[in-house]
């Protein structure tokens, strides 16, 4: 049976593009692939976070897992946090990227583009690395991901390829699995900006919960 990753990040409330690019999948995803669907605090921290507001919601994003239809008899559930191969493998990948394709990341440009020079965290540029270590130490086969991540998985077969090219065949290569509906929710007030669980602006957003 193949291996399936997901991932979603405690930073807020999912959102009715979550649900429909990721949330909604899962549940018909279990009988088919080995599921690891993770709820991933350390990329969280790449932003400043409210360390209790993160706990409470890392417990919320969990119970939504349950209520999406998630069912632990099939699937593995867990917090990123709580496996050190995460970290470890990010550090391994993180060595064999440039700065400069870290730097072309759309994700990182959008975020550091509201920091200061002085104030944008390192953890945004190595967010990918991070990510692609998520999804290799599982010997993922299938990732489900919305437009706004396929740069970041094209990323990690990037690397993949560069590490195998090293260190001999170690690694799968994920594909990437795109929803045909839903990869892409705009905001409900700016419609040229994606759907975003950690915008300030709720009136932007429609939450799965209230």
């Amino acid at each position: 049976m193949e291996t399936l990753f997901s991932g979603i990040q405690p930073s807020g409330i999912p959102t009715l593009g979550n649900y429909i690019g990721a949330l909604k999948q899962f549940r018909e995803v279990q009988d088919d692939y080995d599921c690891f669907f993770c709820i991933v605090d350390q990329h969280a921290i790449t932003m400043p976070q409210d360390r209790l507001k993160l706990r409470k919601q890392t417990r919320q994003l969990a119970a939504i897992y349950l209520a999406a239809g998630i069912d632990p008899d099939k699937s593995t559930l867990f917090i990123q946090s709580e496996v050190p191969a995460h970290v470890q493998a990010s550090w391994m990948l993180t060595t064999i990227s440039s700065i400069g394709e870290l730097e072309r990341m759309t994700q990182f440009k959008d975020k550091s583009a509201k920091q200061s020079s002085e104030g944008v965290p390192a953890g945004l540029l190595t967010y990918p690395p991070l990510m692609a270590a998520d999804i290799v130490i599982y010997n993922t086969n299938i990732v489900p991901v919305g437009d706004d991540q396929k740069q970041h998985l094209e990323l990690t077969r990037n690397l993949v390829d560069r590490f195998n090219s090293r260190y001999n065949d170690i690694l799968v290569k994920p594909e990437i699995r795109m929803p045909k509906v839903g990869g892409r929710v705009m905001s409900l007030q700016d419609p040229t900006k994606k759907m975003s669980k950690s915008d300030d602006n709720q009136k932007k957003l429609y939450l799965i919960i209230r």
